[in-house]
């Protein structure tokens, strides 16, 4: 069960390293405990990657990834990572149900997975009205209205997608003005279905059985409201996927792993790519470059320890 290279985390810094390692002949393993693809998965559509002058769907793009990284030979399998533990010169990976594989290199690049408002309501109508993909469950409100909390890019490509089923769509920003691409909130603001809310928070998410309304409380003029909404799309950033690896590696204040521009963490032969590690600037472009230079370096690790 000795692999060259484990990849931890199959989304698009996942599978690129997956790409490279599996040319390069080492014998390499992917694990994911979910969906391969990861987040690029929830996106209805991607317009700001290479090679796809009139975009491309987010399972579509994952999906021509895995067949790229199937094809060169590398080895995934669904499962959940407890552990990693150093031994010698390899590391041991301890997986759900106490089967354990061991590499002389690892790629982690579990990626983040959205933040909770941790608002009252929130918790308990997950499922029910709260969601956090727009792209799973936007189908299920049509001639609904819905909120959408958040500024960000992401805030605002969902909300102009929930157009496509909703009657109305609020984005509830705690600004006064937008942080995403510049385009997309020009697209946002000339959307008729679009109405602002701006410098505001969510402090409570009412209902019944499901949704019914938000409390909102306006930030300057501490003025409080209630909007009646049957949705509730919440976008407010993201936490890194790190929980099984602290104290392992090093991690910034937020959880992110700490890598040099080699994708080194602080733990010989131990490598990290994409939104898990600790950047700027989390796209999908940033991750599959993240993913090429994790495996060129995890390879040249491997050459000089274990020829």
């Amino acid at each position: 069960m000795l692999f060259d290279v484990i990849i931890i985390g199959g989304g698009p810094a996942g599978l690129t390293a997956g790409i490279y390692t599996s040319r390069a002949r080492l014998k390499s393993l992917l694990i994911e405990k979910g969906l391969l693809g990861g987040q690029v998965t929830t996106t209805e559509f991607v317009e700001n990657y290479p090679g796809f002058d009139e975009g491309i769907s987010g399972a579509e793009l994952s999906g021509k990834m895995e067949k790229q990284a199937r094809k060169f030979g590398l080895e995934i399998i669904q499962a959940s990572v407890q552990k990693i533990s150093l031994h010698e010169k390899t590391k041991k990976i301890l997986l759900e149900g106490n089967k354990e594989y061991e590499a002389k290199s690892i790629i982690l690049s579990t990626g983040a997975h959205p933040k909770t408002l941790g608002v009252e309501g929130e918790g308990e109508y997950r499922g029910k009205g709260v969601s956090y993909c727009a792209t799973c469950d936007g189908a299920f409100f049509k001639g609904e209205k819905l909120a959408v909390i958040g500024g960000g890019d992401s805030a605002v490509e969902e909300a102009i997608f929930l157009t496509k089923f909703a009657e109305t769509v609020y984005i509830i920003h705690r600004r006064d003005q937008l942080r995403a691409a510049k385009i997309a909130q020009e697209r946002a603001s000339s959307n008729t279905k679009i109405k602002f809310i701006w410098n505001s928070v969510v402090n409570k998410i009412e209902g019944e059985e499901t949704v019914k309304a938000l409390q909102i409380k306006n930030v300057k003029t501490q003025e409080e409201s209630v909007l009646d909404v049957q949705g509730v799309f919440i976008y407010v950033g993201y936490n890194p996927n790190t929980e099984f690896i602290k104290g392992t590696v090093d991690l910034d204040k937020d959880n992110y792993i700490i890598t040099n521009e080699k994708m080194a963490t602080s733990v010989p032969g131990i490598f990290a790519a994409g939104d898990v590690r600790s950047q700027t600037l989390k796209q999908i472009a940033t991750a599959v470059g993240d993913g090429a230079i994790a495996a060129v370096e995890a390879e040249k690790y491997i050459e000089e320890n274990f020829s």
